[in-house]
């Protein structure tokens, strides 16, 4: 059982990393797959955590500096 649930993890987790790579290249929500991928990854391998925590911080910086931007836009 616990090798069934591990297959389908990495189906599942691996296609939605997977599609969302494509979708870096093509116009397509790459993030929006790749965050929720690496998210079901990292329930059974550690690596996908580390790497799901780069994401994060790599969005987070990103979303302050859009902050910073469109505040002393809207300032001026």
């Amino acid at each position: 059982m616990k090798g069934l649930r591990k297959l389908a993890i990495s189906i599942v987790g691996g296609l939605f990393v997977l599609i969302g790579l494509v979708f870096i290249l093509l116009p397509g929500p790459s993030l929006l797959l790749i965050i929720p991928g690496l998210f079901i990854l990292s329930y059974e391998y550690p690596l996908a955590k580390v790497w799901l925590r780069k994401c994060m911080k790599i969005m987070r910086n990103s979303a302050k500096y859009l902050d910073r931007l469109f505040r002393r836009k809207s300032l001026r």
